[in-house]
């Protein structure tokens, strides 16, 4: 098995989906067939997407995850080695691969998701445990919720005994234990996630701070809350600041951005950014990954992150 140094390495659970786009004016209504405009088949899966993300953004990445044994699968294994990410991934042969549809709005490049895991819906705690190593070994461990949620806060605990720096990002928003939070050094909502999980609007920016409080007190180091063409909010005890975002280019696609700033955000942690450092840097992760059609083919290299932020410094 691959050792991670403690220095830069970054371990992600999360799954991977085959991404079937389809380019359209509008969302059909139930029974309504419309002309789409465009149509494209790539990988995804938030996780997936995160270590494309920080592989690219020049971290070590071991992904964890599940997969069927069909084309899909062999498009994910493709990828990984493609990227130089270490899959600790297992395959079985009574689930599909994942699959997610999505919309995206041919003039705006707004969408919309709809997402099965098919066989990473069967990971479960004991597969993680079997990743022990991975998780431990790295400097920062990051998950999210599209696989089962135990599977996901024993990542948690594992990172966190191991004393890895550890990122939650809570997508898509579901039911969890209030036990999550105080695993979280970093928790990493877009504002309709910090919505929906504190009960509270968050369309301005101090609205995004009361949001933030609420983290806190239920146990979370800091809170970092995307607010699309706001910004983010990073918000912890000690600081609370608005990083700006970068504007790089007519936007194309939305899709993928917030794994875009997740991972890039980790990949700045592990490297032994400031946590204001590590936004700035995932902001602009974030800001070149809409300007391009897909979400993991859409994820900037180490040195279009740099140039951006050399121009913007």
């Amino acid at each position: 098995m691959t050792a991670f140094a403690k220095r830069c390495g970054v371990a992600i659970l999360g799954i991977y989906v085959a991404d079937l786009a389809f380019r359209a004016s509008h969302m059909p209504g139930v029974g309504q067939t419309i002309a789409g405009s465009g149509f494209a088949m790539g990988p995804g899966g938030k996780g997936s997407n995160q270590a494309v993300a920080a592989a690219r953004a020049g971290a070590q990445v071991s992904f964890i995850s599940t997969i069927g044994r069909d084309p899909f699968a062999d498009n994910a294994l493709a990828l990984w080695a493609g990227e130089g990410i270490v899959p600790r991934v297992q395959q079985v042969a009574e689930q599909p691969t994942g699959a997610a549809f999505i919309y995206i709005n041919h003039t705006s490049g707004e969408n919309a998701i709809i997402v099965v895991p098919g066989a990473a819906s069967l990971i479960c705690a004991a597969d993680v445990e079997a990743a022990a190593d991975a998780i431990a070994g790295a400097c920062v461990f990051v998950t999210q919720l599209e696989q089962p949620v135990a599977a996901a806060r024993r990542g948690l605990e594992i990172a966190r005994a191991a004393g890895t720096i550890t990122v939650f990002n809570p997508a898509p928003a579901v039911e969890f234990d209030s036990a999550f939070y105080p695993l979280c050094d970093y928790i990493t909502p877009n504002e309709h996630e910090a919505a929906l999980l504190t009960g509270l609007p968050v369309t301005t920016l101090e609205q995004a701070r009361r949001a933030g409080d609420v983290f806190l007190a239920r146990g979370v180091g800091c809170a970092l809350i995307t607010l699309g063409a706001q910004g983010a909010l990073l918000h912890s005890a000690g600081e609370s600041v608005l990083i700006a975002p970068f504007s790089v280019g007519p936007v194309v696609e939305t899709a993928g951005a917030g794994d875009a700033f997740t991972g890039g955000f980790a990949t700045a942690l592990a490297e032994g950014a400031s946590p204001r450092d590590a936004a700035r840097f995932a902001s602009a992760v974030a800001a070149i990954s809409v300007t391009r059609a897909g979400t993991a083919p859409s994820m900037p290299t180490r040195a279009e992150i740099e140039a951006l932020l050399r121009s913007a410094a």
